[in-house]
């Protein structure tokens, strides 16, 4: 086996390697590290939170206020060394295929002033297409159900992993995760899976394997918990001592890991060198935190250096020099190609080259022969060869060649991961601006991505069109309200003439979108889609939604006596400080 194909350990997927070789590509572009490093050497950090696209959502005054002088000023030091690009580099991803932020989870960094006290954590983005910006909060970390998808951020304690996202800790990587196996435990312990002691594998990686077996429903077969812990794609000689960690940092001396259905592990710290793993019903264990990935999981960095994927040199710098300090000068990830390199086509019986240049896919066709073609595809006729391909490219119908492929793939994968720069080198070396993604999606589609403000002026003065539709049938004004677009761009979208009475592939309309997700900042555009097009949309969506407002009403019921009850007890603790 090569070692490109050869099976990784520790929950690091075979299948997900190319996924995770674009992620370290495309998901945090060098000019993001080299601009956010040097705004935190130089002690800025909201510059260096902006250059890393996290949106900062308090004060430290208001932190002192709330909070005490005390716990400012430890979040205030704690804030001085954070790296908030390599926390991006560090966060889980969807995977599947994707390169996405996995969505909903609520990321807690450091806590402070015990439990119950405020947290300073990330906020992951609520859907998979959605912009790849974060949040940044300092507040107690409460479980909230959020607007758009109606669940709640799920929190993932870092707070004993400070490696990932604290620069006075990055040289701790390697000793945690690639340091030295003097007495070959993680080859004994592979050795002792392979022949199927999973019993004495996970004794050898310090765990006691309690195999009672859990109650099972009527109609299941009872369940084998010795099976079901060999299947656990975990790395077991980093759980013990991560475990030991979290009780050290007081998240916690109790957690659950996902085994197959319907059943979870439950991991019981039970003293300086005890931990006990047991199978339990996933409703047992639900109240519990899910163990933190880092701590089941091999790092990606060493799987893709491993399986040479990609080499030392272009991994973030803070990485590569705790887990490679004798690769040499690290350059980090590669910029964009704007070389625009020829590919060939079948065309007429022999090969022609085409090339993205001068911001048209270049066909090597006279204008003449070029209008025959438009004229023959106006009438129906088909179309083969440059012409087919130049189709292709503008419409996202069809199959690409792979060099034209990987062409599109760079633009649009810089675009879902909001590298405006990348975008702007692209079209600056002669990318047609006109291209369409698989989903049928252009670049106006992905502007909720983008910073709008340098991309949309551009794209109008190309003449993309408005009201071009996507696969789901989404015009660039919907796709902005569907994926959590900013205000200012729906503001912008509109000033430049985008029509409002559109409907998707579901007959959804703007006003039915908008109140779909709960966009309270877009009220003004429901009020004015609904004042001009009444009666707009499906009405399905109308029947449902009915149901829908009267759950949240009886929800938001709830929360406002909750919110009142902690006014309330803010309010005694201010009295008891003035007394």
């Amino acid at each position: 086996m090569s070692p490109a194909n050869a099976e990784p350990a520790g929950g690091f997927r075979a299948e997900d390697g190319p996924a995770w070789q674009r992620i370290r590509r495309y998901a945090v572009p060098g000019w993001m590290i080299e601009q956010a490093t040097a705004h935190r050497l130089a002690g800025d950090w909201r510059a260096a939170c902006a250059a890393a696209a996290v949106d900062v959502d308090f004060e430290l005054p208001d932190i002192e206020a709330r909070y005490g002088a005390t716990v400012a000023a430890a979040v205030a030091e704690d804030l001085r060394h954070f790296a908030p690009d390599l926390l991006r580099w560090h966060l889980p991803r969807f995977l599947g295929g994707r390169t996405t932020i996995a969505p909903d989870l609520r990321i807690v960094l450091a806590a402070y002033d015990g439990p119950g006290g405020p947290a300073l954590s990330v906020t992951t983005p609520v859907m998979t297409e959605a912009s790849q910006r974060l949040r940044l909060h300092c507040a107690p970390v409460v479980i909230k159900r959020n607007k758009y998808t109606g669940r709640g951020f799920v929190p993932e304690n870092w707070t004993a992993i400070r490696p990932f996202w604290d620069a006075r800790h990055t040289g701790e990587l390697g000793t945690r995760f690639a340091g030295p196996d003097p007495d070959g435990l993680a080859e004994r312990i592979a050795g002792l899976r392979a022949a199927g002691d999973t019993v004495g594998a996970y004794a050898a990686a310090g765990i006691t394997c309690d195999l009672t077996v859990p109650p099972a429903r009527p109609y299941q077969r009872p369940a084998d918990p010795e099976a079901l812990l060999a299947q656990l794609p975990v790395d077991l000689t980093r759980i013990a001592p991560e475990v030991t960690r979290l009780v050290a940092a007081g998240a916690g001396d109790r957690y659950r890991l996902r085994a197959d259905w319907p059943y979870s592990a439950v991991l019981e710290h039970t003293g300086p060198d005890g931990l006990l793993i047991r199978v339990v019903p996933q409703a047992e264990a639900a109240p519990l935190p899910a163990l933190p990935r880092y701590a089941w999981q091999r790092l990606p960095d060493l799987e893709l250096v491993r399986t040479g994927r990609i080499s030392p040199r272009e991994l973030h710098p803070l990485v590569a020099s705790a887990l490679f300090p004798d690769a040499g000068p690290v350059v980090g990830p590669p910029g964009p190609d704007t070389a625009g390199h020829p590919v060939r086509v079948r065309c007429r019986g022999g090969w022609h080259e085409v090339r993205s240049r001068g911001g048209v896919l270049d066909i090597p066709h006279s204008p003449e022969e070029q209008q025959r073609e438009r004229a023959m595809r106006a009438f129906g006729g088909a179309v083969s060869g440059c012409f087919a391909v130049q189709q292709i490219w503008t419409t996202g119908e069809g199959r690409l060649p792979r060099g034209l492929r990987a062409q599109r793939h760079e633009l649009f994968l810089r675009a879902q991961h909001g590298d405006t720069p990348g975008v702007v080198a692209l079209l600056d070396a002669g990318v047609d601006p006109r291209i369409r993604d698989g989903r049928h999606r252009g670049l106006l589609h992905t502007l909720h991505l983008l910073d709008h403000e340098v991309l949309l002026p551009r794209l109008l003065a190309a003449g993309l069109d408005l009201e071009a539709r996507d696969r789901a049938y989404r015009t660039p004004l919907l796709s902005a309200v569907h994926w959590g677009g900013s205000v200012e761009l729906v503001k912008a979208l509109l000033a430049a003439g985008s029509r409002i009475d559109v409907l998707d592939e579901m007959d959804l309309s703007v006003s039915q979108e908008i109140r779909r997700y709960k966009r309270t900042d877009l009220a003004f555009l429901r009020d004015r889609v609904e004042e001009e097009f009444p009666g707009n949309g499906a009405d399905w969506f109308d029947e449902h939604s009915e149901d829908w407002e009267d759950d949240d009403e009886d929800e938001d019921e709830i929360a406002d006596e909750a919110d009142d009850d902690a006014d309330a007890e803010d309010e005694d603790e201010a009295e008891d400080e003035d007394a």
